[in-house]
């Protein structure tokens, strides 16, 4: 029998991030028009480590939060 922490796969963090992203704008807080930029309101002190994570993805604060949620796949190939 294979353990349950053997076949369960880590989740990506923008995964989470998107997720957190997708959930607020269907709170209606963000819009998926907004400019990512807006995130920073949301997110306070965090906002500096996703404003660098999302620009390793090549996204920058100008780019939608649509653009962010259209996102499949994390993959850092």
């Amino acid at each position: 029998m294979v353990e349950n922490s053997m076949t369960q796969q880590v989740t990506h963090p923008m995964v989470k991030f998107q997720r957190q992203v997708r959930s607020r704008v269907e709170s209606n807080l963000l819009k998926p028009t907004d400019r990512l930029w807006k995130i920073a309101l949301l997110y306070g002190d965090e906002w500096p480590h996703w404003k660098q994570e999302l620009a390793e993805f090549g996204f920058t604060t100008q780019d939608t939060v649509g653009d962010l949620l259209k996102v499949e796949a994390w993959d850092e190939d």
